[in-house]
């Protein structure tokens, strides 16, 4: 292990492991403690005075059941339009109750704007608004109608209507600071809701019965030109009875319908053997005819065959047994010829009887087929007339029937306006309360302490959480990278010269205990290769390098022969520190030549150190006596001399010059002022100061403040505990 790493852990000697996150807040809580309890405290009283000034709020309830179904006398449900089956009815219910115009009825019947509570001209005032209306303008006065919007403002702002869970209840509630007036609000409000709804329903009913008598005198005009109409064209048609002369002319059409029917049958009958006869030609034989068969089954036809057929069979007979001029022979030729005479005679009577049957089933047919189209034309003009009827008589009934109705219904309204049933009824009327519900002054002050105590809290953890500055071991080496050499605590008092003497004013305080420390540790920290001139600077003014230079220099000369340079040509301290003539020659007259070396080094009195002040700075560049090349030679004239040399120059980040010096030292010991200087401003510093060569022995922590250091965490709580700085701490 080497040597650096050995002066690391001698640093964090007492460095706390396994912070966890509640203990990190937890000590943030005590390191701001005081702020915490000044914020929580001003909150608190702040709080008390608000709420003791405040008026007593007293709230007072009246429940009111909104009945879910009217009770109805009559049925005029069609008068009023209210569907109290909905759920939009309730809805609509509440909606009315949180109404501006009924707070508007409350306010004039409790006539508010004249109580001194609501009237803003002569309102109580609290006392905070009592204070603020000292340094304000002077009111406006309102004009009556803008003081009632006001004060109903005020009393909607209080208001709450507050149904009860799957019940018809509703809950009204107001707060106000006079008890009296809360519970005169909740018990008007019911009563003017109640109230305000009957107005309503008379007034629906009052406007009902207007419009339905106005409507019935339309209507019955209306039916009676109805009736007239229906009557006049009765008498224009003649129609008496519509429904006989329909029913007659129905049996006609039916019967003339069979008898056409049946005449055309017989006529295609007749047409049908009367085509027959014409496809035998004009005039056929009476043999031609008969072989049509309604010709051959004539019954006389038939006959006079037959006696045809007997008397052939008979010639043919007596043929056989006589002769031609035999009497028998000659009788039964004779019948033969009579009987085919009579036979075609009768063939050609058949023959024409068709003819004629034929031709007057025609007629008969075309008779009847004009006889149906007349009845039914004389059906058609009477369904056209029961149309026409028909409409009208529909027409009177219709007029009828609304006439009837309106007139029920007018009948109805009229009855129901002596007969208004509430729709809604006061179950828990308002009780005056006792007791105010606000301000709840405890609850109020716990409430407060509470939240004032989580936001100051969360302001200290939130402050910690974003702070950038440096002020333990574990902040020098994450946020500087570069090892901790010690902690300065800082002296209590102003600054002032005792302030640089404090290592020789008291050995045993804890700055010198802290100074023999920083001492140890750059010593060991720098075995491995002499250190022998040390420069001095930090990041910004004011943050004690000067301080910590002198006392280093005086640690060490406990031990060493040492020799202390103010380099620090811009603002010189160790003359006025060491209670030096400030025209004495120094640093700037040896690099310029003008005295020689034992003329500027003065020893120290009561110490063993020697120093080189900057000596007259005035009319001279810092830059260009730093920079020059006898400063170098200079440092390696006096490094032959004395065993260590500690150079104080200027901060980093105000000038160039403490880079130039830097190049000339073995080692450099960054001064950062605890829980001050930002992190990126000294990392920056480290960071220039390694950019040109220079090795940074490491930083040294000043002015902590102990009593806050045991609160810091990580090593600073233990390293001062140790040696006993977290109990007094030195005074100048």
């Amino acid at each position: 292990m080497t040597m650096k790493k050995d002066i690391t852990l001698f640093a964090q000697t007492y460095k706390q492991e396994g912070e966890n996150d509640l203990q990190r807040y937890w000590r943030t809580v005590k390191l701001y403690k005081w702020y915490i309890m000044g914020f929580v405290g001003t909150v608190t009283l702040l709080t008390m005075f608000y709420v003791y000034s405040m008026d007593p709020i007293y709230r007072a309830n009246t429940t009111v059941l909104i009945e879910s179904q009217e009770t109805k006398v009559l049925s005029i449900e069609e008068v009023y339009g209210l569907n109290t089956e909905d759920q939009e009815y309730y809805q609509t219910q509440f909606e009315i109750l949180r109404s501006r115009d009924l707070a508007e009825r409350v306010v004039k019947h409790l006539d508010l704007t004249a109580h001194p509570m609501y009237d803003p001209a002569q309102a109580k005032q609290g006392m905070i608004a009592g204070l603020m209306s000292m340094v304000s303008e002077p009111p406006v006065e309102l004009t009556p109608t803008q003081t009632l919007e006001q004060v109903v403002d005020t009393v909607m702002k209080n208001l709450s209507i507050t149904p009860v869970r799957n019940t018809q209840l509703v809950s009204i509630t107001f707060h106000s600071p006079d008890a009296k007036v809360a519970a005169e609000v909740t018990d008007t409000y019911a009563e003017q809701y109640i109230k305000h709804h009957l107005e309503e329903r008379e007034g629906v009913t009052l406007k009902a019965t207007d419009w339905l008598s106005d409507r019935l005198g339309d209507l019955r005009e209306t039916l009676q030109e109805s009736e007239q109409k229906l009557q006049a064209y009765r008498e224009s048609e003649e129609l008496v009875d519509v429904q006989g002369v329909q029913t007659l002319g129905a049996d006609e059409i039916e019967e003339v319908t069979q008898r056409y029917v049946e005449a055309k049958q017989i006529r295609s009958q007749a047409e049908t053997t009367y085509e027959q006869m014409r496809e035998l030609g004009p005039n056929p034989p009476a043999y031609q005819l008969l072989a049509i068969p309604s010709i051959q089954s004539n019954d006389l036809v038939s006959a006079l065959s037959q006696r045809k057929s007997m008397a052939d069979s008979k010639v043919t007979e007596l043929s056989q047994r006589y002769g031609p001029k035999h009497p028998k022979m000659i009788s039964a030729l004779s019948e033969a010829s009579s009987a085919e005479d009579q036979l075609y005679q009768q063939i050609l009577s058949v023959a024409d009887g068709i003819r004629t049957n034929y031709f007057a089933a025609l007629q008969t047919e075309k008779a009847l087929q004009r006889q149906l189209s007349t009845a039914k034309s004389t059906l058609q003009d009477i369904n056209r007339k029961e149309i026409k009827l028909r409409e009208l008589e529909r027409e009177v009934e219709t007029n009828r029937k609304l006439f009837n109705m309106f007139l029920t219904r007018a009948k109805e309204t009229e009855e129901a306006r002596g007969l208004q049933a509430a729709h809604a009824r006061v179950v828990d009327p308002a009780v005056i309360p006792q007791k105010p519900v606000k301000p709840n002054k405890s609850i109020s002050l716990i409430v407060s302490v509470f939240l004032s105590s989580a936001f100051a809290i969360g302001i200290a953890i939130f402050k910690e959480s974003t702070r950038n500055t440096v002020r333990t071991s574990d902040d020098v080496e994450e946020k500087l990278g570069t090892p901790l050499l010690g902690f300065l605590p800082r002296v209590a008092g102003n600054k002032s010269t005792s302030t640089y003497h404090s290592f020789l004013s008291d050995p045993q305080s804890h700055f010198a205990e802290s100074m023999r420390t920083v001492r140890t540790s750059f010593v060991l920290s720098n075995m491995d290769n002499n250190s022998k001139v040390v420069l001095v600077t930090s990041s910004v003014p004011d943050e004690g390098k000067s301080t910590v230079a002198l006392n280093l220099a005086e640690a060490l000369g406990s031990m060493e022969k040492v020799l202390l340079i103010d380099a620090d040509l811009r603002r010189p301290s160790l003359t006025k520190v060491l209670s030096l003539d400030h025209h004495l020659p120094g640093l700037t007259q040896l690099i310029s030549g003008k005295c020689s070396l034992k003329e500027c080094i003065f020893d120290v009195e009561s110490s063993s150190i020697s120093v080189i002040t900057t000596g007259n700075v005035q009319g001279v560049n810092p830059l260009e006596i730093v920079s020059s090349k006898r400063i170098g030679l200079l440092i390696k004239q006096l490094a032959e001399k004395y065993d260590r040399i500690i150079i104080d120059s200027p901060p980093i980040h105000a000038v160039s010059d403490a880079l130039v010096l830097a190049a000339q030292a073995d080692s450099v010991m960054y001064v950062v002022k605890c829980d001050d200087t930002p992190a990126p401003v000294a990392a920056k510093g480290i960071k220039n100061l390694r950019a040109v060569g220079a090795k940074v022995a490491g930083v040294v922590l000043n002015q902590v403040n102990v009593k806050k250091a045991a609160h810091y965490g990580g090593d600073a709580e233990h390293y001062f505990s140790d040696y006993g700085y977290s109990r007094v701490e030195a005074k100048v």
